[in-house]
């Protein structure tokens, strides 16, 4: 349903309900801009101020990843008064895949609500919404899904919440009660779960484009698919560490597997980024650049081969001897 952002503002407006004491929102230093601003414009939409009422977990200094220990440390801290907690399953820009169910957990023992942001995390690792606990989620649908640049979203609603018709939401007839949605009696009666949060009817075209990717999906398991991703970007990390000099590139995504999915990012030094991304999108290879001096490279493990992998690093090494 809707797009992230959107699916992220009608999960907040139900979720976020600030008191006196338990006002904040924790989210990382750096989420994806949308996100930010759509954190920033529900605290302000209670009439609470941003520079009060908003957590950044910041990375230690001189360090470009957030320590498991430090988001804890901040919940210990700060969860008397924080009402939302709200990361990215995998940060989009460093590519780190965030111990979810640990900081779920540790959140939630202190009061807090715990919402996800799945854009890079969708389609690429392993979640468990349901067993891990999560309160809320939502994802976009063309990264990882493959459906396509503004395709339909989705969200996750935990059982545990899909009764309480108590709880204030952004209300539209497709999230009415099945049985009675055409009676149009202009009596909310929403539906269980997730689907009480839908708006309106959806577009055929965005629908069509995610069933038609889905069903290739369906051909194979996440296990198999996070498997393979394992050994695709690991083989990726290896040469790209062994061909490179860090004078050239740094990996600033964790070298722990189990911390990335199928993403890379990788810092070109000297300001040479943009020279490399345009020689690479020359050679059809479709990265993706993040000013001032990231590409970001993602194996995905459903239609990328190993020597896809081998010639990438051979045509960026013809492009490193070229501009350093």
């Amino acid at each position: 349903m809707n797009s992230l952002t959107t699916n992220l503002h009608t999960l907040l407006a139900a979720f976020y309900t600030p008191t006196q004491d338990r006002h904040k929102i924790l989210i990382e230093s750096k989420a994806f801009p949308s996100d930010h601003y759509a954190v920033e414009s529900q605290i302000r939409w209670h009439q609470r101020d941003p520079k009060d009422s908003l957590i950044c977990q910041e990375p230690r200094q001189g360090e470009t990843l957030l320590r498991t220990e430090d988001i804890l440390e901040t919940i210990e801290k700060h969860g008397h008064e924080i009402s939302v907690v709200c990361f990215s399953g995998v940060q989009f820009y460093t590519g780190q895949y965030f111990e979810m169910e640990k900081i779920t957990k540790a959140a939630q023992a202190k009061g807090c609500i715990v919402g996800w942001d799945l854009a890079h995390a969708a389609g690429n690792v392993p979640v468990q919404l349901h067993d891990w606990n999560v309160d809320f989620a939502c994802w976009c649908s063309y990264k990882y899904l493959n459906s396509g640049p503004g395709g339909i979203a989705g969200i996750f609603v935990h059982e545990r919440h899909a009764t309480n018709f108590d709880r204030n939401r952004l209300a539209g007839w497709w999230g009415h009660d099945k049985a009675t949605r055409f009676d149009m009696v202009n009596e909310f009666k929403p539906m269980a779960g997730a689907a009480g949060f839908q708006h309106s009817n959806q577009s055929v075209l965005t629908t069509s484009a995610l069933l038609g990717s889905l069903s290739v999906f369906e051909k194979t398991t996440m296990k198999d698919m996070r498997a393979k991703s394992l050994l695709l970007t690991g083989y990726l990390y290896h040469l790209l560490t062994t061909e490179f000099s860090t004078d050239v590139l740094e990996i600033i995504t964790p070298t722990d597997p189990e911390q990335r999915g199928a993403q890379l990012s990788l810092v070109f030094k000297r300001g040479k980024m943009m020279d490399i991304f345009e020689g690479l999108a020359k050679r059809a290879i479709i990265g993706d650049e993040r000013k001032p001096d990231v590409i970001r490279i993602a194996p995905t493990p459903l239609y990328t081969r190993f020597e896809d992998v081998r010639r990438f690093v051979v045509d960026l090494k013809e492009l490193v001897n070229e501009f350093y």
